[in-house]
């Protein structure tokens, strides 16, 4: 493990940047670029397009790790190259910011109120790959609809199981069990899973460290054991599908947590917005979250 790496996300300034758009949300963000779905005729073509989109968010002069810690990438991005270097290389070299890999590979079909990941019967390879581009760590996501005990506890014991392997293999683990910010026990699921994950946290092993990503809480400062706990290296907040503003609000009241937005940080850039354009809103983007992790 890169120990400047370790320190920066451990104790760096800024926010995690989640530039890890699959297959499945790609049309999605690259509509809200301004390019349309029959732009494109292959899963190809929209990969390339989705790149270039994300080739140019990291070119930005506002995109530096100054105040972004680290960005979460897809795996089709890693393999690509940014100015002659390979993703996770331009990340680190050029823009001083640590580099996290997706490696889940979707949802399941909804139970218990609860979505637990597919099957993921590649991890060893991936993580393999993840170590020789030099990434410091993964993301897995997860889908929390309603307050079951049982379907939360699939969800997070499903996540640590593979942390273990992830830890295993050099890498910290990034998990992300998202609560529905539509759901009607919101509240209640929080509280379910702050215990469910208090539980998981006091039987992993000494010495051991994960990321917890969680969804905006209804009770400010609620996740504050967390931010505190020796074995959670750094506790995100994802936005959830709120809206920039909002996220930032509740983030702000949330001390120690910072962001790993992804929708949000990408709201108001364009296709065809300028250079200029494209770097003013952005540039402006990354200050509102920055200051809004900054406390």
């Amino acid at each position: 493990m890169n120990e400047e790496q370790l320190q920066k996300v451990r104790n760096g300034h800024g926010f995690i940047a989640a530039l890890d758009q699959s297959g499945g949300s790609t049309p999605k963000a690259l509509a809200l670029y301004g390019i349309a779905q029959d732009s494109y005729s292959s899963d190809a073509e929209m990969f390339d397009l989705v790149h270039e989109m994300r080739s140019r968010i990291m070119r930005s002069p506002s995109f530096q790790g100054n105040h972004i810690v680290g960005a979460i990438l897809f795996q089709d991005t890693m393999g690509r190259q940014v100015e002659g270097k390979w993703t996770a290389d331009y990340l680190w070299e050029v823009k001083g910011i640590v580099p996290f890999l997706k490696i889940d590979k979707g949802l399941d079909a909804e139970l218990n109120g609860v979505q637990v990941m597919n099957p993921i019967p590649d991890l060893g390879p991936v993580l393999s790959r993840a170590t020789a581009a030099k990434v410091f760590g993964t993301k897995m996501r997860s889908f929390i609809k309603l307050p079951d005990r049982v379907g939360i506890t699939a969800v997070i014991g499903q996540q640590f199981g593979l942390a273990s392997q992830i830890v295993a293999a050099g890498l910290v683990p990034i998990i992300e069990p998202e609560i529905d910010i539509h759901s009607p026990g919101k509240a209640d699921a929080e509280t379910l899973l702050k215990a469910v994950i208090t539980e998981e946290l006091a039987r992993l092993p000494g010495g051991r460290q994960v990321i917890l990503k969680l969804t905006l809480p209804d009770q400010d400062d609620f996740y504050a054991e967390f931010v505190a706990d020796p074995k959670v290296l750094r506790v995100l907040a994802l936005s959830g599908g709120f809206s920039r503003e909002e996220a930032n609000d509740r983030l702000a009241r949330n001390h120690g947590v910072i962001a790993s937005f992804s929708r949000a940080l990408l709201e108001g850039l364009l296709v065809t917005q300028s250079d200029q354009e494209f770097d003013a809103t952005l540039d402006a983007s990354i200050a509102s979250i920055d200051r809004a992790s900054d406390t």
